[in-house]
């Protein structure tokens, strides 16, 4: 069987460019979404262009019992995954500490990192028992500095940096890879999302720069993955050109 590579949050964004390439190089692939038809149009489209297998699971990561019935009924041989990529995340209204909203922080860190962990749990026991895998996080660049109003998603990003560390070093001696991939600005449903569909005030995020796209990521994801044996990538932090900083950018 072709290696395998699970992507959670693959309907769209980071996640189908990743599903996109990874297919291209010949993996079978478990996808992982909670828009059904996105996932069975994403699905369906890679299997008939590569000729690959496509698992889908319609699944929302923050519901740990619902992703441990999906994925622990999974037949043994689509276990075997070869390659996690941690890409469900997301990024919930842009406002002071005091004015927050609980049920923006609650999305957030249920999803960033609960959702993280729940997924990693489970496959790294998977990998664990075949001796090895590879373990993409996606972080941000709000995991290296904190931004003014950005403080729970910072702390969300930061946690999954420690994360990472601590995914290394445990699972060291079972020869399993971890890498952190931290983009800067990326042009994807993201800050549609962080505003709540306001395409308006999303789309003023990228003007006046030429922002990273879902693809740049995938590439570098790639690269990371598909370096020998005795390489891993640890951290990898990409910015656009126009991006010094979380908050320094040059806008034209």
């Amino acid at each position: 069987m072709s290696k395998i590579a699970l992507i959670t949050g693959a309907t769209s964004g980071i996640g189908a460019a990743c599903a996109h390439l990874f297919a291209a190089q010949g993996y079978n692939l478990i996808l992982l979404g909670r828009r059904e038809q996105l996932l069975t149009d994403v699905s369906k489209h890679l299997e008939d262009k590569y000729a690959i297998e496509v698992k889908k699971i319609v699944v929302d990561v923050r519901d740990n019992e619902d992703l441990s019935y999906r994925l622990d009924t999974l037949t043994q041989q689509w276990k075997k995954v070869d390659v996690l990529i941690n890409n469900a995340g997301l990024s919930q209204g842009l406002d002071p500490i005091d004015k927050g909203s609980i049920d923006d922080w609650d999305t957030m860190i249920d999803t960033n990192v609960k959702g993280l962990l729940y997924t990693t749990r489970i496959v790294s026991n998977w990998m664990i028992a075949q001796k090895s895998g590879h373990i993409i996080n996606i972080g941000s660049i709000a995991g290296k500095e904190v931004y003014p109003n950005g403080n729970v998603y910072c702390a969300t990003k930061h946690a999954v940096d420690a994360l990472n560390k601590g995914m290394r070093i445990d699972l060291l001696p079972h020869g399993i890879k971890v890498t952190a991939i931290n983009p800067g600005m990326v042009e994807t449903e993201f800050s549609k999302v962080r505003f709540k569909g306001d395409e308006g005030r999303a789309k003023k995020v990228y003007d006046g720069l030429e922002p990273l796209v879902a693809n740049d990521i995938a590439e570098a994801i790639w690269f990371a993955v598909s370096r020998p044996a005795h390489v891993n990538i640890n951290d990898m932090l990409i910015m656009p050109t126009a991006q010094a900083t979380g908050t320094i950018i040059n806008r034209k």
